[in-house]
């Protein structure tokens, strides 16, 4: 039998590769594929814009190596100070809204509830729909003088509508709307994680609290709440990554808007789009690239250590 094994081991070799070797070319043949679309349209990329943003380059002229002088430029930008500031609100009104809309959901779906079925998929609906579309139907429900929000609000209050909120034409109203937006849109995802997480909590939990004669509030702040702990966490790193880097929403809903709208909106994705294909200020662009990209490393380190404590 080992004379049998020596002499195939002799055979195969003398075919050309051994077992082994072929066995190692198929697995790599099978993740060539994306490997290389990764190289391509992802590594090579960011290994440019980090190059990048250590030169000056329109695009057209030779590139032109300047340093740090983009970081310090950042510094001193007031455009982009606004365009962080911006994310930043951004993110404190969707993150906290949209936790608890999505797990006030996902706790009212998860009971006995007729139509349950159906009415998840009718709030999970948004998330799938064309950004697109449901951005043109918002701009119409909340039009400063023909949307039904506030015509409603003009029956229901008397108020004139020329005296009402403008919502998304305005600047003291739009991050209001668009952080409204986004939570309608985004809740019913979460409200799948959400009652994932809760079809892990062990039912006899609950009835050890009620035979102790805890009431809801009391089950779900002493029951849910912890047990939901590393399922609210991976939600809520998630929603701050995001929402940091958010730019279609802003683009759909506030396409063409003036230069106050504008300001009031620019959030960091916009104001880099804007200064590398608008201005061609590549250099600059990647700059504010490469702090963006800092902020979200940051965020997922924190992410890692959560996972790790809650992993144990």
């Amino acid at each position: 039998m080992q004379n049998e094994t020596m002499l195939n081991s002799k055979m195969e070799k003398k075919r050309g590769w051994s077992k082994k070797t072929r066995e190692h070319l198929i697995a790599y043949s099978f993740i060539a594929p994306n490997f290389i679309g990764f190289a391509l349209f992802t590594l090579v990329p960011m290994v440019f814009a980090l190059i990048l943003a250590f030169v000056k380059w329109d695009g057209a002229n030779p590139m032109q190596y300047i340093g740090v002088d983009n970081f310090v430029r950042l510094w001193k930008d007031p455009t982009f100070h606004k365009s962080l500031w911006n994310t930043v609100i951004y993110t404190a009104g969707v993150v906290p809204l949209t936790m608890a809309c999505a797990l006030g959901l996902a706790i009212l779906l998860n009971q006995k509830l007729l139509a349950r079925n159906f009415m998840r998929t009718v709030f999970f609906f948004p998330y799938v729909a064309s950004l697109v579309a449901v951005a043109a139907v918002w701009n119409f429900i909340f039009s400063p003088t023909m949307g039904p929000v506030n015509n409603i609000l003009h029956w229901l209050t008397g108020v004139p509508i020329e005296d009402l909120p403008r919502w998304a034409a305005d600047k003291d109203w739009a991050m209001f709307t668009v952080v409204l937006f986004t939570v309608w849109k985004n809740m019913g995802y979460y409200m799948v994680i959400y009652l994932a997480g809760l079809q892990g909590v062990n039912p006899e939990l609950y009835e050890a609290a009620e035979l102790d004669g805890a009431n809801a509030w009391q089950r779900f702040r002493s029951v849910t709440i912890p047990q939901l702990a590393p399922t609210t966490f991976f939600v809520l790193m998630i929603l701050i990554i995001n929402s940091f880097k958010v730019y279609d929403i802003f683009i759909n809903l506030f396409a063409g808007a003036d230069n106050q709208l504008n300001d009031a909106t620019r959030v960091l994705v916009y104001q880099i789009y804007n200064t590398a294909f608008r201005s061609l200020d590549y250099g600059y662009a990647s700059a504010m690239a490469i702090v963006l990209f800092l902020l979200v490393l940051g965020i997922t380190l924190v992410q890692f250590r959560g996972e790790k404590k809650y992993g144990q």
